[in-house]
């Protein structure tokens, strides 16, 4: 019977739980993980909010584009059924132009 049980012993898996509690490895992992985080991760994620920001505000301007009349574009086949029917449900008069052009 004691030699059937060392073998069941042998078969049976151990779970990382089961089988790390308490060693050396788990605690080495953990540190490991936790520096990794604070000192590689946050601050890529930092530098990559920065970038962002950054590349968005060189970027920005105040001049809208030239306003050229497609055929394909901007059609109403239906009127919108608030307001006048022609400008849409979120409208942004300076970013937004009508069939016609820009409203200013």
């Amino acid at each position: 019977m004691a030699a059937w049980t060392r073998v069941v012993r042998t078969f049976t898996r151990k779970y990382s739980s089961a089988s790390t509690e308490g060693s050396t490895h788990s605690k080495n992992a953990e540190i490991l993980w936790k520096r990794l985080s604070f000192f590689v991760a946050f601050p890529a994620i930092g530098l990559a909010m920065l970038n962002s920001y950054l590349n968005h505000q060189a970027h920005h301007h105040d001049e809208r584009p030239e306003f050229i009349p497609y055929d394909h574009l901007r059609i109403r086949n239906k009127s919108f059924p608030w307001g006048d029917g022609n400008h849409s449900l979120f409208h942004n008069r300076k970013t937004n132009p009508l069939p016609d052009g820009y409203e200013e």
